[in-house]
This record gives structure tokens, C-alpha cells and sequence, in this order.
């Protein structure tokens, strides 16, 4: 598959990324609003639906390209901590923790598997 089409997919599998992103944490901020808990009590569900969400999106990514899905999760995944980083660095001026180096570890795994199966799924 030529390199345009392998950069498509891995904008859809980046759109569905942010799209799950923002519901998630819409829902989230109504829950925490209209509720007495706080965001302490949802780290490991935020967690979760951080990683399901880098899974998507390497899994929609993969069924797009429909093949070398490894690449084009990863690569779905290196787009996402790129913007991640930038935003952070250039709007408020910290680099990345060592504790983020290893979520977007994390996320870069999850997503790659997603784009293996999502390939998978495709044929």
C-alpha cells in the first residue's frame, strides 16, 4: 500500500482517538460536576479508557490500511503522543514525566496490537 494511504489510516485511527478522548471526558466532567466525587476516585478508569481508546484507534487504523498493521498502529500511536507533547510543551512549557514516557509506552503497545488485529480483521 502506498505511504498516502498508510497516513489516511492512521488519521481516521487518530480522529477516533480524540473523538473517544473528548466524550470520555465530557461524561466525565458531568459525572464530577453534578456529584461529590472527585477525579482521584476515576485514575484507573481514566487509565483504562486511555488505553481502550489507543486500542480503537490502532484497530481502526489497521482496518483502513489493511495491512502492515503493527506499523500503522504504532505510527497511529507516535501521532497522538507527538500532539500530546506538543500541546504540553508549547502550551505549558514542561516536558514529558517519567511516569508519561511510560503511559505513552503503554499506549504505543496497546495501539500496535490493535493495528495487528484490526488488519486481521479486515481480511
Amino acid at each position: 500500500m502506498a505511504y498516502r494511504g498508510m497516513f489516511g489510516s492512521m488519521l481516521y485511527g487518530l480522529v477516533s482517538i480524540l473523538v473517544i478522548a473528548i466524550a470520555f471526558s465530557f461524561i466525565i466532567s458531568l459525572i464530577l460536576s453534578f456529584s461529590s466525587l472527585t477525579e482521584a476516585s476515576f485514575n484507573w478508569f481514566i487509565l483504562i479508557v486511555s488505553f481502550l481508546a489507543l486500542f480503537i484507534g490502532g484497530l481502526i487504523s489497521g482496518v483502513k490500511a489493511k495491512e502492515k498493521g503493527w506499523i500503522v498502529g504504532a505510527g497511529t500511536a507516535l501521532l497522538f503522543t507527538a500532539i500530546t507533547f506538543f500541546i504540553q510543551y508549547l502550551g505549558y512549557n514542561s516536558g514529558f514525566t517519567t511516569e508519561q514516557y511510560l503511559y505513552h509506552g503503554g499506549y504505543l503497545v496497546s495501539s500496535v496490537f490493535g493495528g495487528i488485529i484490526g488488519v486481521n480483521l479486515a481480511k
